[in-house]
């Protein structure tokens, strides 16, 4: 450690204890992140046991009636609800009802921030996607 005659620590040795408390709060800022992002990469686990649509991305292939586990916090509604499928369009339901909509094969239907996209229909069955809309 530099130190003036008087014995006490030069402006040297006091940038680098700065720079060594500037090193300490990054690297716990650091392990906090790492500890974060840790824990979130357990989240698609927990989700899963609620279904592969609960984030509000997923493709599947569903006949009607047929229920989907949604994040009820995310789009406001816990349950969409395919209702009924033929050639011509795919109806479906969500929040007990009051969210309903229904669109042919190649369109969408937008429940809050949930868009619903009927890819295509074949026989009694329907491919859809969902993703999830930022507005």
């Amino acid at each position: 450690m530099n130190r003036n005659r008087m014995g006490r620590p030069t402006a040297a040795t006091l940038v680098t204890t700065a720079g060594m408390r500037r090193r300490a709060a990054t690297t716990a800022v650091t392990l906090t992140m790492a500890g974060t992002l840790g824990f979130g990469l357990m989240t698609p686990m927990a989700s899963a046991a609620n279904g592969p649509c609960y984030d509000g991305r997923c493709k599947t292939t569903v006949s009607a009636p047929k229920t989907i586990k949604v994040d009820s916090r995310k789009f406001g509604f816990g349950k969409l609800k395919i209702t009924s499928i033929s050639s011509r369009s795919v109806k479906m339901s969500a929040a007990d009802g009051s969210l309903s909509g229904s669109t042919s094969p190649g369109g969408t239907v937008k429940f809050n921030n949930l868009k619903i996209w009927v890819k295509s229909v074949s026989g009694n069955k329907a491919k859809l996607q969902l993703f999830p809309t930022r507005y």
